[in-house]
């Protein structure tokens, strides 16, 4: 696939090209003052804003925000791999090798602080996004080109912000409401905004850019990347989900639903690598491209025997969330469950999405058994492997063999169609509307009924009862796409999902696990962490502790 980013940049001069890659946070990024607030620009405005190509690589500046390449392990941005990935390692689908005293991990587990690095990273991340656009906004209409690329551009970069305060409001609530440069005196004195404030600027924001956004259908192959008015759309009907404003979220949903221009793709784990990932199930995602771009998730994910660091760790209950392929939920007392292949006559999602002792990984077999001594990937407390009895096959394309940091080029989805049908789902379930066969039919079975994955249709038309079936379809279907946490929190069920000893996968057979995991369970699974989410701290971060300090306001 051709990506945005590298289509704009194989058209420029060399040292351009350098310019988009490795200096485009340097053209807008703000002070050094914590908020940062106020851009820098390599080039003087006055030569900068001259000419169309010069507002092409401000406006990829703009989609790359703070985006970093190569491996990182705290967030810069909600969108890098870092950012969205790792984000599961605070929920119950996924542990982080490095251990509960990881960060990501800390935001869940009772120990959240103000001085946390990842909130840090992702408020910096916001602001730097934040400080792109609002420079980009006030500058675009003093470049001479037609008025619809103009209008397109600026159509962009709104939806940019306006996504980057969606998260902002969904985490922290109160934050502040920046939308022109500010100078460093004023960044350093700025006020918060409430929630609500911030609520209805994001709404207001995604309902003009979406009048001005071209549809998916309408954006060509060279222009893959580019914000569609779906993608609008999608984050607005975010909004008024995470608002539990159900009714107008049902509206927004069905209307990307009606324009026709986005399928459930038959073939669900190619989605997620670069053969496929041109699929217009693929709303809006994260571009990469390997060399100049690259996606350093394989670095950090695959397994020890293909030369990873193994940093993701499926637990056991995303795991036992996947059921058996006939429909029926996991039970390790079903016939149909085998212990010596846990892949087998399981929802093919499970298979598409992890790896578990005695999988193929490429042409590796992944041996996690705690009793493999001699295996890289021997499941304990202390190697450089599998913390779970679990590994992420997810994102990959295990036929890959360049550089696991640099050369990988898959991208990394942030909206994808499948998201709007279970949303709309749950739109009109909370919002109290009847629910029908059809509806079911146009939804959560078209996304578990597709091709690859062939799941029994779901005929429950209860409300109450299908809530947790369509929670756990969501679950699954978007596992490390991080969605995760932000579905915990708004559903309000953290101190029922995040309380309580964790467990990996089950080792009825081991010699050795009796004398190695720290707790033992009567279903021999493997013992991960404790955590114990705080409810009414822990589902509202705290602004990071050096912003407060540099501006007081931001702590009342």
């Amino acid at each position: 696939m051709t990506n945005f980013l590298y289509t704009y940049i194989s058209r420029v001069p060399s040292f351009s090209r350098l310019i988009v890659l490795s200096m485009t946070l340097v053209l807008f990024i703000g002070c050094d003052k914590e908020l940062e607030q106020f851009p820098s620009n390599a080039f003087a405005k006055d030569n900068f804003w001259t000419s169309e190509s010069n507002a092409n690589i401000a406006l990829t500046g703009a989609y790359r925000g703070a985006i970093e390449y190569g491996t990182q392990v705290v967030p810069s941005d909600w969108w890098t791999y870092c950012g969205i990935v790792f984000m599961e390692f605070a929920t119950d689908n996924a542990y982080d090798r490095r251990g509960d005293n990881s960060t990501q991990n800390r935001l869940t587990d009772g120990t959240l602080l103000p001085n946390n690095n990842v909130i840090n990273g992702y408020w910096k991340g916001s602001y730097k996004r934040i400080a792109i656009c609002n420079d980009f906004l006030e500058n675009i209409g003093n470049v001479e080109m037609e008025q619809a690329k103009i209008d397109r551009m600026a159509a962009e970069v709104r939806f940019l912000r306006a996504s980057t305060y969606f998260y902002i409001s969904q985490f922290w609530g109160s934050a502040p409401l920046v939308t022109t440069t500010l100078t460093p005196d004023e960044a350093n004195n700025v006020d918060k905004a409430s929630k609500a404030e911030l609520v209805s600027f994001i709404i207001s924001e995604l309902k003009a850019s979406a009048e001005d956004l071209p549809s998916f259908g309408q954006i060509s192959g060279s222009e893959a990347g580019r914000a569609s008015k779906q993608a609008a759309l999608a984050f607005l009907g975010r909004m008024y989900l995470g608002e539990e404003n159900f009714a107008e979220a049902s509206k927004v949903y069905k209307e990307i639903m009606d324009m026709g221009e986005n399928i459930i793709d038959p073939d669900y784990a190619s989605l997620f690598t670069p053969v496929n990932e041109a699929s217009s199930e693929n709303i809006f995602g994260t571009q990469y491209f390997g060399g100049q771009a690259g996606n350093s998730l394989p670095q950090h994910a695959y397994p020890a025997v293909a030369s990873g660091w193994h940093i993701v760790n499926p637990l056991g209950s995303l795991a036992d969330a996947y059921g058996f392929d006939d429909g029926t939920s996991l039970s390790y007392d079903d016939p149909k469950f085998d212990y010596a292949d846990m892949g087998a006559n399981r929802d093919p999602r499970f298979r598409y999405n992890l790896l578990w002792d005695g999988s193929s990984f490429g042409d590796k077999i992944y041996d996690c058994n705690p009793d493999s001594t001699e295996s890289l990937d021997q499941l304990t407390y202390s190697k450089q492997a599998t913390r779970t009895g679990y590994g992420l096959r997810k994102f990959f394309d295990e036929s890959f063999s360049g550089n696991l940091k640099s050369d990988y080029g898959g991208n990394v989805p942030i909206i994808r169609y499948a998201e709007v049908l279970l949303s709309y789902l749950e739109a009109e379930l909370e919002a109290g509307n009847p629910i029908t066969q059809q509806l079911l039919d146009e939804t959560i079975n078209a996304v578990r009924g597709r091709a690859s994955v062939g799941l029994p249709p779901i005929t429950e038309t209860d409300a109450a009862t299908l809530r947790p079936i369509l929670r756990n379809e969501r679950r699954i279907e978007l596992a490390f796409e991080g969605q995760r946490l932000w579905d915990i929190i708004r559903w309000d069920i953290g101190d029922e999902v995040l309380v309580g000893d964790f467990w990996g996968a089950p080792f009825p057979n081991s010699t050795l696990y009796p004398t190695t995991s720290k707790k033992i369970d009567p279903q021999s699974r493997w013992y991960v962490t404790t955590k114990n989410f705080r409810k009414g701290v822990d589902d509202v971060w705290p602004i990071p502790e050096s912003e407060v300090n540099v501006n007081p306001k931001l702590g009342n």
